[in-house]
């Protein structure tokens, strides 16, 4: 068991900060969660401390925090070198280790070769997000080579829990293979996609807590399975009591001329294969497993939606996109 840390989470009531959250109340660490107050604090666990303060307001937050030190800080809504920055002027001194919440989307696109390693390059292109994030991650290893600032940098993948649909257009895909309509995958659906479930990605995240190793360093936290697109249709498909998926394959440069909300997304991430080697952070969390396959994880986000019909919205101007891209590239007579 390791020894009990003050963790302060920024955000924390977000897809992975929330199955961070409660890993970390379980495993003993006094947690205190700083955000708004404006999302679903029911994903804060009832053991952690709760602090409101708007995270942007660096005045607010110097109120809300008064002059506590934590062991750990860890910022799930840090986005821009702005972000960063303010947290360096706020934590320096006040925190043992700073993980920042970076993106496995910031590697380079297309990658040059497989599995992708921390000493893959940065380089994406095709999405601001990721590079906004890379250049969190060059602020953040200046301040700890130039001062010490003690960060420890974290790439998840595409992180999901029961609340989400990984598909590209959410439960709108899944309304689509329920009613047999087609649905529209990218590329020729053979590109490979790795997914994580939270309470997976969460064992990897609270084990690096307090590891004086991972102090100016980097780790991908990923899960070890991998399907092709057209597989992980099937398995919704499968999951939701749908027929097989008639699929209809669009080139992603299309897609995204067809809507330019695809784009990052698109051109930026999904349309490249990704296999990750999780050897680094196994090294320093040896219990690290993933214990959730896709399979299981769809079959739990279908029975979540379908206990809440209300979230399952229907995105009539998406609907109509795919129409038109189903009636333009269908192979069907």
């Amino acid at each position: 068991m390791s020894a009990t840390l003050s963790v302060l989470f920024i955000g924390g009531s977000g897809v992975i900060s929330a199955a961070a959250a409660e890993l970390a109340v379980a495993r003993g660490h006094r947690l205190t969660v700083l955000n708004r107050g404006q999302s679903d604090l029911q994903a804060v666990p009832a053991a952690a401390e709760l602090l409101t303060a708007d995270v942007r307001d660096a005045a607010a937050v110097r109120a809300a925090l008064g002059e506590r030190h934590f062991d750990v800080v860890v910022d799930f809504v840090a986005f821009t070198p702005e972000h960063v920055r303010a947290d360096i002027e706020q934590f320096t001194d006040r925190c043992g280790q700073y993980v920042f919440i970076s993106s496995a989307s910031a590697y380079q696109k297309p990658p040059a070769a497989l599995p992708i390693r921390e000493s893959t390059p940065l380089h994406n292109p095709h999405w601001q997000y990721s590079r906004d994030k890379i250049a969190c991650e060059n602020v953040l290893l200046d301040a700890y080579r130039d001062q010490g600032f003690p960060v420890t940098i974290i790439r998840p993948s595409h992180t999901y829990d029961r609340t989400q649909i990984t598909l590209l257009n959410g439960w709108t895909d899944i309304h689509r293979m329920r009613t047999g309509q087609p649905v529209v995958v990218h590329g020729d659906g053979t590109s490979l996609w790795t997914l994580t479930h939270s309470t997976d990605f969460a064992k990897a995240l609270v084990g690096l807590f307090g590891r004086s190793q991972a102090l100016g360093d980097s780790f991908t936290i990923t899960s070890d399975e991998y399907l092709p697109w057209d597989a992980l249709y099937a398995e919704y498909a499968r999951a939701a009591g749908a027929p097989a998926p008639e699929i209809v394959h669009v080139a992603s440069d299309t897609m995204a001329a067809e809507n330019p909300e695809w784009s990052g997304p698109l051109l930026g991430d999904r349309s490249h294969s990704v296999i990750f080697d999780n050897t680094k952070v196994k090294a320093l969390v040896p219990d690290f497993v993933c214990t959730t396959p896709v399979a299981l994880g769809f079959r739990e986000a279908i029975a979540w939606y379908d206990a809440h019909p209300e979230q399952q919205v229907v995105d009539a101007a998406l609907n109509a996109t795919l129409d038109r891209l189903v009636s333009a590239h269908s192979t069907r007579s």
